[in-house]
This record gives structure tokens, C-alpha cells and sequence, in this order.
């Protein structure tokens, strides 16, 4: 019975915490147990995490670490957990998340429920128009840095569970296992990937940043999602003074402002002409600059607006370039749109919010790709223009096919 063991958790929430899990799909651990593997002996496999977790004696196995490119260039090691530990780490999150939820300033919002980054776009444009100045500010690799001592004391202010602080403690000391097959021990971070982790580097952020600049310097606004941070501010000597601050609170919490990619911008637009050499900044796949725009008299000003950046642009455009989708003449129309719909209907719901102007772009090109694909595919279509009709018939006929044509953005000749 749950009353006899060590530890009080609810089977009810492991078997929560699985479907959780389930529901943010995932690769495999080290033991290449995928969660189809998992759930054909789902009762048992549930019924020994819980057993172990209420007994104290759940220990979590190696996190296999993989590699994967960052935008920036160069790698960043993710850290895939067994899906057993996944779950095992739900189970606390379920348990942990609101002590520290109810904690959080609005201004963070990464990986918090119902928070998003379109939110923290929307909230920084506005205070953009009201504020001439803006630091934007990159930690080096937070999720590899923080310090686990003062994570656990973290912790420990707001639960006194104590399998909580036990399995938090075990988790963050889980050794790397590399592709070469090398045991990597660690002594700070947590790892990208983990099901807790992100909780956990806003708990570390809140007492590093978030509670810092709001009692130290309440006038300053900012917004912060996960690593990325912007602050709003009156004057260049402020921002100046801002990041000397930051660079030593950062310090002195065994982190790293990373100064080559901190930048201080000048938000500008018709109403402040200064000249000065940053004026546009990137957060979240968005740009942020000087652009011409229209108000409801149907009047051309300048403003200080986000759009979808060049950078995302160019990375969508390598990655449908990698598809080889002109060459996949074995397919048919509807073929291709199952494929892509769902990733052209993400672009349109991240990037559309502002400024349309930009991610049209995006979605013209897709069209572009279309039309290759049609002459390609029928020999008898040899000339772009006729392409370009065959597919624009099949748009008036059926709008929906493909998520940008339900958008707006139909092909046609430019």
C-alpha cells in the first residue's frame, strides 16, 4: 500500500506523468527504449517507477548525450534522458512546477504554462515605442553552467518533499553517456532535454536575474525567455551601466555574460532620428528595426516593429532546399501537402503575428518550389508561366490544399 512506503506520490500521477510523456513523443535513452517499447508492458513499467520512487531507491540511468548543431554555429550537447527517467521526472515536475510557478515574474517566459514567445514579442514591442533603448543580452550555455549547490538551495526554499530534493539532486548528477560510449561525469548544469530541466533553469534564473533586476533596479523593464534576455531602457548610459551589472551578477552566480553578443540598440523610428550604429536586434526568430507601416488613415510613417528575421528566413529556405521536393515527381499534389502542411501551418502561426510582410516571403517561396516541381513532373509543362497557371487553377478550385493557399498566398506570376 502507498501509505507504507518512505515516500507519499500518487500512482494516479505516474500514470499522468506517462501520458505527458507520451504526449511529447521523444527518442529513446541509452537503453533504446522507445515508448511504444514502454507501453507494451505499461502496468508493470509504471508500477516499478512508482515503487522505486516512493521507496527511495529510484536511481536514474546515464542521459545519452547527442550533439546537435547550433544556429549560431558549432554544437551544443542535448542530454536524452530513458524514458523511464522521463517519466520519473514528470512525476516531480507535476509535483514541483506550481510551488514555483506562483513564484515567476510575468516578464519570464520560457517554457512556463501558458506563456509563449509570440507573448514576450507582443510585450516587447510595446515597450519599444516607449523606451529609446534596449540591451540584448546572451548567457553562455545557462543550461551547462548552473550551479548545483545553489540550485539545491533553490529547491529546498520552496518544497519540503523531501524524494523531490532527493531526485533533483540524483538527476543533476546523472553522468553523460557519449556516442563514442565514454562515462562524462558532471558537476554543474542541467542537461537540455531533461523533462525537469527547464523548470529548473527558471527557478535558477528567477533568484539570478528575474528577483535581482526587480528589487535592484524596478524602473528597468525586461523580458526574459529561458537564456534570452532583453531590457528596455531611457538612455544609452543606463544600458551602458546595465550591463557592467549584469556581467558581475552573472559572475558571481557562476554564470557568463557572453559580452561579444550583448549589444546596446537604439530603438529607431520617425519620431527619434539619432544616429547611432545598432538599430535593429534579434529575439526569438523576430527582428526588431525601423520599418515603414500604415495606421488606420491609411497614412505611411516609420516605427520601431518585429518581423520575421533574415536569419529564420534563411534557415527555413535550407531546410526545404534539403527536402528535394522539385525532385519528388513520384508524389502527387496532395502527397506534398500532407507532408509540409503541418510545418508551413507552424511558420504562419509564429510568424505571422507582425508584420506579414516577411514570412509571405517564405510561403512565396514554397510556391516557387511547387512550380519546379510541376515542370519536373508533367513533360508537358515546359514554361514557368504555364506551371504557374496549372498550379493557380488548382488553387481557385481548392483553396485549402495547402495551409499557405488557406493563408492567402496563392501562386501567380510575379
Amino acid at each position: 500500500m502507498e501509505e507504507t512506503k518512505p515516500f507519499k506520490i500518487s500512482k494516479q500521477i505516474v500514470k499522468i506523468a506517462f501520458e505527458r510523456v507520451k504526449a511529447n513523443k521523444g527518442t529513446y535513452g541509452i537503453d533504446e527504449q522507445t515508448i511504444a517499447d514502454f507501453e507494451e508492458n505499461l502496468k508493470d513499467n509504471l508500477y516499478k517507477i512508482w515503487n522505486r520512487m516512493s521507496s527511495g531507491t529510484y536511481f536514474p540511468k546515464p542521459v545519452k548525450a547527442v550533439a546537435i548543431p547550433k544556429k549560431s554555429g558549432g554544437t551544443r550537447i542535448l542530454g536524452i534522458p530513458t524514458v523511464e527517467d522521463r517519466v520519473a521526472q514528470m512525476v516531480a515536475k507535476i509535483y514541483f512546477e506550481p510551488k514555483v510557478e506562483e513564484l515567476f515574474y510575468e516578464d519570464s517566459y520560457g517554457y512556463r504554462p501558458n506563456k509563449s514567445a509570440i507573448d514576450a514579442i507582443g510585450i516587447l514591442r510595446e515597450r519599444c515605442w516607449k523606451k529609446d533603448w534596449v540591451v540584448d543580452f546572451d548567457i553562455k550555455g545557462l543550461f551547462d553552467n548552473i550551479r548545483h549547490d545553489y540550485l539545491i538551495e533553490m529547491v529546498k526554499r520552496h518544497t519540503n518533499e523531501q524524494w523531490i530534493i532527493l531526485y533533483i539532486e540524483r538527476w543533476l548528477k546523472a553522468p553523460f553517456k557519449m556516442q563514442d560510449g565514454t562515462i562524462v561525469e558532471r558537476t554543474a548544469g542541467t542537461p537540455q532535454g531533461g523533462v525537469i530541466s527547464p523548470v529548473l533553469a527558471n527557478l535558477f534564473m528567477h533568484y539570478v536575474f528575474d528577483d535581482f533586476m526587480s528589487k535592484e533596479f524596478p524602473t528597468i523593464q525586461w523580458v526574459r525567455y529561458a537564456d534570452d534576455g532583453v531590457l528596455n531602457c531611457v538612455s544609452l548610459k543606463q544600458a551602458k551601466y546595465i550591463i557592467k551589472v549584469l556581467d558581475k551578477r552573472f559572475k558571481t552566480c557562476g554564470l557568463e555574460l557572453n559580452l561579444e553578443k550583448t549589444k546596446i540598440v537604439y530603438c529607431k523610428d520617425d519620431n527619434r532620428k539619432g544616429k547611432y550604429e545598432n538599430t535593429k536586434f534579434d529575439f526569438l526568430g523576430y527582428t526588431f528595426k525601423i520599418r515603414s507601416a500604415e495606421n488606420n488613415k491609411g497614412q505611411i510613417f516609420n516605427s520601431f516593429i518585429p518581423a520575421m528575421s533574415d536569419k529564420a528566413q534563411k534557415d527555413i529556405r535550407k531546410e526545404l532546399r534539403s527536402y528535394r521536393i522539385q525532385r519528388q515527381v513520384d508524389k502527387s499534389l496532395s502527397d506534398i501537402a500532407n507532408m509540409f502542411n503541418s510545418k508551413i501551418q507552424g511558420w504562419i502561426n509564429y510568424y505571422s503575428h507582425y508584420y506579414k510582410t516577411e514570412v509571405n516571403k517564405i510561403l512565396d517561396y514554397f510556391n516557387s518550389i511547387l512550380v519546379k516541381w510541376v515542370m519536373r513532373k508533367y513533360k508537358t509543362i515546359k514554361s514557368k508561366k504555364r506551371a504557374i497557371k496549372w498550379l493557380a487553377e488548382i488553387a481557385q478550385r481548392d483553396t485549402t490544399l495547402f495551409a499557405h493557399w488557406k493563408f492567402g498566398i496563392l501562386p501567380m506570376a510575379r
